[in-house]
């Protein structure tokens, strides 16, 4: 009678998980490589700056806001780079759209904020790797978060955020983009 419990019990959480659905971040602008409308203008780069279209899907129970970062995680700096940090996007906003990464911010969803990045700007910095130092890979990840507002401002670093981000992180999803610059 036990042994059919447990057999019950381990068929009841496997249909259970089998039904969950994933946390997904996905884009319409991303194909893998990056382009130099991503790129960044300025450090060498010429590129047009334009942060891409980001969404996400099935954000698990308990979310009360999301984040966006963007990381190269190949930077020669010995800690990776953080190309954006944006955080306190309200729960029922499940995009980012195209360009919302410009230093104004005007195309964000209202109340989220952007802080400083490692080019040290607020917004998008798209990636402008050392000219052939090879392919580095840009990590976009969105973060399902617990707490509907981040106890940072848009002046704190990268590293005090990915901290906050880390202790009221739910879940999180990313996507990869490679891009290099060739002489």
């Amino acid at each position: 009678m036990k042994r059919i419990s447990l057999m019950i019990a381990v068929l009841f959480l496997l249909s259970w998980t089998a039904g969950a659905q994933t946390f997904t971040l996905s884009s319409k602008d991303l194909g893998g490589q990056g382009t130099k409308k991503q790129e960044f203008n300025g450090f060498g780069c010429d590129g047009e700056n334009v942060s891409p279209e980001l969404s996400w899907t099935n954000a698990p129970s308990g979310t009360k806001s999301f984040a966006v970062t963007v990381y190269d995680p190949d930077a020669p700096t010995g800690s990776g780079f953080w190309h954006w940090l944006v955080f306190n996007i309200p729960v029922s906003e499940q995009k980012l759209v195209t360009g919302a990464g410009s230093l104004d911010g005007k195309l964000l969803p209202a109340g989220a904020i952007q802080s400083i990045t490692d080019y040290g700007i607020k917004g998008f910095g798209g990636p402008c790797p050392p000219l052939n130092h090879g392919p580095h890979r840009y990590l976009f990840t969105v973060y399902a978060l617990k707490t509907d507002k981040l106890a940072v401002n848009a002046d704190t670093n990268a590293a005090v955020v990915g901290f906050n981000l880390w202790a009221n992180t739910i879940e999180k999803a990313s996507v990869m983009m490679y891009y290099e610059r060739k002489k």
